[in-house]
């Protein structure tokens, strides 16, 4: 079983920006894909961004749009995501998720584990 907990959630004004976290225990972090998603009120959970094993990054290009950075630290099992020049409609709650694969993928339903989500506000 692998655990994930996110944080270093919050609010935040447009433009600020945010580092949120997602420490993991149990397994092998080194050797799966770490995934962030989204989910905004009333809206259908979206992909943000992955990282693999070997370190390959996706992101989903709609709204990026070179605003965020994921990476990871297999030292600390820990996979970051710094968020900068924050929209409202960047507001959602944000998830990690893992997958024991070393490729990523955009569908969240092919991840293993989740953590429980860390709450992003950004007010206009």
């Amino acid at each position: 079983q692998v655990y994930l907990v996110e944080s270093g959630g919050g609010l935040v004004q447009a433009g600020g920006s945010l580092r949120v976290s997602c420490a993991t225990s149990g397994g092998t972090f080194s050797t799966y894909t770490m995934g962030w998603f989204r989910q905004a009120p009333g809206k259908a959970r979206e992909f943000v961004a992955a990282i693999t094993w070997s370190g390959s990054i996706a992101y989903n290009t709609n709204f990026v749009k070179g605003r965020f950075t994921i990476s990871r630290d297999n030292a600390k099992n820990t996979v970051y995501l710094q968020m900068l020049n924050l929209k409202p409609e960047d507001t959602a709650v944000y998830y990690c998720a893992a997958r024991n694969s070393r490729w990523y993928s955009e569908h969240g339903e092919l991840y293993d584990y989740w953590g429980q989500g860390t709450q992003v506000t950004v007010s206009s």
